[in-house]
């Protein structure tokens, strides 16, 4: 029998309390129950917890139910030799220690336990000294062994980490991005985030800011459907031996399929960027981490959140630029349910960090190119149409002329003309009535010389083709586009998606658009907003010209009905007449108007 010592010494250096992890016990395996009660009672004496088998059965029974830690193994047991349940244990817990307890002092048969994987042998009776000093040796060394490989395990999840980011750094140093570069390198950093040499996060969701910034929208998502499903991805994973780089090439095929659970959660995903109480928003506008336990944080959590993601806790990290928020990634362990610590939350903010690199770069890739794609629309319209642009300067340049014209000439010679024919009708001398005459017929000469002057615009005759509308104005906008950056003038072409198809002249048409463009660009030399907007039925189609300028105080009615008729300093009344009238000949109609909130709108109406 084993004999009993109260006052004990060991040569372990680790404390008692750092032997065993959380919930982890000592399994004494023997079919007498009085040698397992001592050592029992030994074990918690010295702050082990410990549990009790007294077959093979009962043995793993225990480890269905508990984590054990170590095993002391006695090898003659009533269902099984003790020595053929080593390579079992070690086989299902390679964790697990096991110390062989027996009354057989064969040599043989200790070195047979101890090549099949047990970590010592101790002969019966105990000596209670030499048995907590082999006792705690073991544990420490089980212990050791454990937390080696997990410092090497996680030096090569930093290393990969470490690797992963800079090959997405270099990628972004290397090349500009598209929107397809763009979605690669997202799907490279959520594989990351999820990837077993990564963050291990079970899920990971990526939510962006639409272009206008109102709208939080889900794009992208990896990870299992549902619960009952991931038990088969992860063992197929192990059973494939897939890493990293296997699943990235097979992105596209497996991960990210649009009709995937996670994917219909992430297009489900749809926030107003308004809703600032909203934990996401809050997230993404005050730039920090939320972390959500349980269902609870320091932010209210939205419950429809949840009930989205099937998961009560999850992390929640902003992406953002210098000068913008950009979106949120939201990472869960929805399969394994483990715990989020903050040196994960560190980890992934360092992912989120690269992802909004990512983001920035791109957009102002495509920013840039939107730019560049412009400024050659810009010059190829401006060298296809400088005649077009001529065009408009010469209607211009007569309105300007006629309106001076009319206001110092039109008058008085009106005034001339109809006071000759007045004072004829008051005389009968024929010396008079010869002077009168004379000057009615002279009143009449400079009258028609207008008209002359007039008739330099005179319109050709229609030429009608079908045509798609917005080639048209978006083609007219763009010649203006230089003279509105230099005046600090943005603009907004609102158009539904499909563009109609008009029977017109596309020439007079184009000069139309150009002439209430320029009427527009000019209003607003100081700046402002440029917007063109076209709305369609079944009937017709009307294309809306708004700007911010100073606008018009002159009721409607009077630039319709008045060719010399401006709202600039400069007079264009004789093109807004020649605009009129082609409108009027396409069988439509051109309406002018004050905005309430300033500036003025013109409103072209066509026949479908």
């Amino acid at each position: 029998m084993p004999e009993s010592e109260n006052t004990l010494s060991t040569t372990a250096s680790l404390p008692d309390d750092q032997l065993l992890e959380d919930k982890e016990v000592i399994l004494i395996v023997d079919d007498y129950p009085d040698i397992i009660l001592l050592l029992q009672d030994f074990l918690q004496q010295h702050g082990f917890p410990t549990v009790t088998a007294g077959s093979a059965r009962e043995l793993r029974r225990v480890f269905e139910k508990s984590p054990v830690a170590l095993v002391l193994l006695d090898i003659g047991l009533p269902d099984a030799d003790g020595t053929e349940l080593i390579p079992e244990i070690k086989a299902a817990h390679s964790d697990t220690a096991i110390i062989m307890l027996t009354a057989i002092t064969d040599l043989q048969i200790a070195l047979e336990c101890l090549r099949l994987g047990a970590d010592d042998y101790l002969t019966k009776p105990l000596h209670f000294p030499s048995f907590l000093e082999t006792f705690r040796k073991v544990l420490e060394k089980r212990r050791l062994t454990i937390n080696n490989i997990r410092y090497q395990k996680a030096l090569e999840q930093a290393n990969f980490r470490i690797q992963l980011l800079h090959e997405l750094a270099m990628r972004m140093n290397s090349a500009y991005l598209s929107m397809t570069d763009l979605d690669e390198i997202l799907q490279t950093i959520l594989v990351g985030i999820t990837a077993e040499e990564g963050l291990q996060f079970n899920r990971a969701f990526l939510a962006l800011f639409d272009e206008s910034g109102k709208v939080l929208e889900g794009r992208l998502a990896i990870g299992p459907e549902c619960r009952e499903d991931a038990g088969r991805i992860w063992q197929e994973m192990q059973s494939q031996d897939l890493h990293f780089h296997d699943i990235l090439d097979s992105i596209k095929d497996h991960c990210f399929q649009q009709d995937s659970g996670v994917n219909r959660i992430a297009e489900a995903l749809r926030i107003s960027a308004d809703d600032f109480g909203h934990l996401l928003i809050r997230a993404a506008n005050e730039r920090r981490t939320i972390n959500v336990v349980n269902g609870r944080s320091d932010s209210e959590v939205p419950p429809e959140l949840i009930a989205l993601l099937h998961e009560d806790t999850f992390v929640v990290v902003p992406l953002y630029s210098p000068s913008r928020s950009l979106g949120v990634i939201i990472a869960d362990h929805f399969v394994t349910g483990a715990k989020i610590d903050s040196d994960l939350i560190l980890a992934l903010e360092s992912f989120a960090g690269q992802a909004s690199l990512a983001i920035e770069h791109c957009r102002l890739y495509m920013a840039m190119e939107h730019k560049i794609n412009e400024l050659e629309i810009v010059t190829y319209e401006l060298e296809k149409n400088k005649d077009l642009l001529v065009e408009a300067e010469r209607y211009s340049a007569v309105g300007h002329m006629a309106a001076q014209l009319a206001h110092n000439i039109r008058n008085p010679i009106t005034s001339i003309g109809g006071t000759a024919r007045l004072l004829i009708r008051k005389t009968e001398d024929p010396e008079w009535l010869k002077f009168l005459n004379m000057m009615i017929r002279e009143a009449a000469k400079i009258e028609n010389t207008l008209e002359d002057l007039f008739s330099f615009v005179e319109l050709r005759t229609l030429e009608k083709e079908k045509v798609a509308l917005y080639p048209l104005v978006s083609k007219s906008l763009m010649l203006y586009y230089n003279v509105m950056q230099k005046q600090g003038i943005e603009y907004q072409l609102v158009l539904p998606e499909q563009s109609p198809v008009l029977e017109v002249d596309p020439h007079l048409l184009r000069q139309v658009f150009v002439h209430l463009i320029r009427n527009a660009v000019e209003s607003m030399s100081n700046g402002g907003l440029l917007v063109i907007e076209v709305k369609a039925d079944a009937a017709q189609v009307r294309i809306i010209v708004r700007d911010s300028g100073a606008g018009a105080d002159e009721p409607e009615h009077e630039w319709t009905t008045d060719p010399f008729y401006t709202t600039r300093t400069v007079g264009a009344g004789m093109g807004l007449a020649l605009m009129t009238q082609i409108i009027k000949d396409h069988g439509g109609v051109l309406t002018h108007k004050k905005r309430p909130a300033g500036g003025t709108e013109a409103t072209i109406t066509l026949p479908m």
